[in-house]
């Protein structure tokens, strides 16, 4: 298979329209559904049913997304990291969400400085779940990322800091003044909506809460009245005034992890990793 068949089946794929997958990748249409069909004859299976209604995914189609998205990933990481590595610049790229464990970040930033020949750390602030897809296209050599909400298949990692959710409302708020809450009291709030993040697919779980891009946002939000939030408790660093911050007795704990992939063999991220387990 070549990777320009993959990536046009991907295009399709995500599309499931040929006209719009052959405008955005910038060709006509024939020769697009030529390339689909011969890699159909190529692996001797059906990718996509097609019909008046539309293209769909048969049960081999949407194997085969799953696995060309991975390969095209990786051919994309093989490419930046070898033009990296040409440089010959001792530096990392290292992924994390805006506003997630500043502290903890700061104090491995300094640590891993203050080690004799460490790499030059590139801190890369990004959005929800993008840490898994610049890691795997080589945009990023390490992230900071959080279980359970981040899908960590395919990497390494090293756990660094265990911690409490809290649920952030608006200090006005007649919960506010509480020592500790539920999740139940939380969610269970019809004039206080608990906001929603996107999953790994960019969709969104269904309910009343407002659908959130960034942390500047939901801060808005919340101090508006309009949203809470349940976050880790080291969100607190970057509340407002207008915010409070009440303990979540029920809640998951979170683990804050340094991930990297697992086929790494970079001597600056084992540097990195060294350091952080030392913290």
């Amino acid at each position: 298979m070549e990777t320009r068949e993959l990536r046009y089946f991907v295009t399709v794929a995500e599309e499931l329209h040929f006209s719009r997958a052959a405008e955005r990748l910038g060709i006509a249409q024939p020769p697009l559904s030529r390339a689909i069909q011969q890699l159909e004859r190529r692996l001797g299976v059906a990718l996509l049913e097609r019909d008046r209604r539309g293209v769909a995914l048969t049960d081999a189609g949407r194997v085969l997304l799953d696995e060309a998205r991975a390969l095209l990933d990786g051919a994309a990481a093989a490419a930046r990291r070898t033009q990296r590595a040409a440089t010959g610049a001792n530096r990392l790229v290292l992924a994390t969400k805006a506003g997630a464990n500043h502290d903890l970040l700061r104090q491995l930033l300094d640590a891993h400085a203050a080690e004799p020949g460490a790499a030059e750390i590139e801190v890369v602030l990004c959005g929800m779940g993008d840490q898994a897809r610049m890691l795997r296209d080589g945009r990023a050599d390490v992230a900071f990322m959080q279980r359970p909400f981040d899908a960590l298949a395919g990497f390494d990692t090293e756990d660094l800091l265990t911690e409490q959710q809290v649920a952030i409302l608006p200090a006005d708020h007649p919960l506010a003044v509480r020592r500790s809450l539920t999740l139940a009291d939380v969610t269970g709030l019809p004039d206080l909506p608990v906001a929603r993040w996107p999953r790994q697919d960019g969709t969104y779980e269904p309910g009343p809460g407002p659908e959130i891009h960034d942390l500047s946002q939901l801060a808005q939000l919340i101090a508006l009245g309009h949203a809470s939030a349940v976050l880790c408790a080291s969100s607190r660093s970057w509340l407002w005034s207008a915010h409070v911050a009440v303990p979540l007795t029920d809640a998951p704990h979170v683990t804050t992890v340094l991930a990297w992939p697992a086929h790494s063999r970079s001597q600056a991220v084992a540097a990195l990793v060294k350091t952080a387990v030392q913290l």
